[in-house]
C-alpha cells in the first residue's frame, strides 16, 4: 500500500499526525530515501485535503524526531539515520558499528611519534613535553562520515614495538592492534561527552559547514588492571551520531 493512498480519518487522532505517521513509515519503508525531499506543504495539502498548517505541523514533528532537515528554499529532505552508541558499552568503532549493521571503515591521516598536548601528558602522568604515538583517523560509516578520531597510546603499551603503518589502521581495528600485537585488551574505561562548535579545519575533516554543532568524547582506556592504554578525543557529527543512555527507576 502506497504510503498516500488510504485517506485521513476521523477518530484516528489530529490529521497532522496521521500524515505524520505515513511519511515516518515512507521512510522506514524506504520510499523516501536519505537526501530526498519530502512531498511539499502545498502537496500534502493537496494529496489529503489539509490546510497548510496542518501540513506544516506534520513536517514540524518529523523535524523533531531528526528524521528531516527542512531548508527555506530547499523543502523538507530525509537526514541519513542516527548511528546510537550506549553510554554503558565500551567497543571499538568497527564493532560498534557491525552490531548496527553497518559497514565501518577508516581514512588513517596519521601514525607518528610526536609531542602530546599538556593534557594529554597529564593523563598518562607524564612530564610536559613527553613524546607519545598519535593516530589520527576519520571514522565512516557505510561509507559515510560519522567523526574524527585522535588518539594517544601509552608508552609502556608500545614499549619497542613498530607501530601500525596507516594501511594496515585503515583496514582494522586499533582495539583489535593493540591485543594481538601488544597483549592489551581493553577492558574498562571513561568517557565525557560535550558539545562544541566545529571551527573550519574540524568542519572539512567531517564534511560539514563551520560552526556546525558537534559532540567531543573525551575516551580513557584501560586494561584490566585499571592502567591507562588510550586516551582518545572524537569528534562526531550530531546529526549523525547520538548516544543513548538507558535508565530504571526505583520504586
Amino acid at each position: 500500500m502506497k504510503w498516500s493512498e488510504d485517506k485521513l480519518t476521523d477518530g484516528a487522532g489530529p490529521r497532522w499526525l496521521q500524515i505524520a505517521e505515513r511519511l515516518r513509515a515512507g521512510i522506514k519503508t524506504g520510499h523516501f530515501a536519505p537526501g530526498q525531499h519530502l512531498p511539499s506543504e502545498s502537496e500534502l495539502n493537496s494529496l489529503f485535503g489539509v490546510s497548510r498548517t496542518t501540513a506544516r505541523a506534520a513536517l514540524d514533528k518529523l523535524r523533531n524526531e531528526g528524521l528531516i532537515t527542512r531548508q527555506s528554499g530547499k523543502g523538507s529532505i530525509v537526514t541519513t539515520p542516527f548511528v546510537e552508541q550506549p553510554l554503558l558499552t565500551l567497543s571499538s568503532f568497527s564493532a560498534d558499528m557491525a552490531a548496527r549493521g553497518l559497514e565501518a571503515s577508516y581514512e588513517t591521516q596519521q601514525v607518528a611519534t610526536r609531542k602530546a598536548p599538556a593534557e594529554v601528558c597529564e593523563v598518562f602522568g607524564l612530564p610536559a613535553g613527553a613524546s607519545l604515538l598519535h593516530i589520527r583517523r576519520r571514522l565512516l560509516a557505510d561509507g559515510a562520515v560519522i567523526g574524527l578520531s585522535r588518539c594517544w597510546i601509552s608508552p609502556a603499551t608500545i614499549k619497542d614495538r613498530t607501530p601500525p603503518t596507516a594501511r594496515e589502521l585503515d583496514h582494522r581495528s586499533l582495539y583489535g592492534w593493540l591485543e594481538n600485537e601488544c597483549g592489551e585488551r581493553i577492558c574498562s574505561g571513561t568517557e565525557t561527552i560535550e558539545a562544541a562548535n566545529s571551527d573550519s579545519r574540524l568542519a572539512e575533516a567531517l564534511e560539514t559547514n563551520a560552526g556546525n554543532a558537534v559532540l567531543i568524547a573525551k575516551r580513557r582506556s584501560c586494561n584490566a588492571k585499571g592502567r591507562i592504554i588510550e586516551y582518545a578525543v572524537i569528534a562526531y557529527r550530531s546529526d549523525r551520531y547520538r548516544f543513548t543512555l538507558e535508565m530504571s527507576g526505583n520504586r
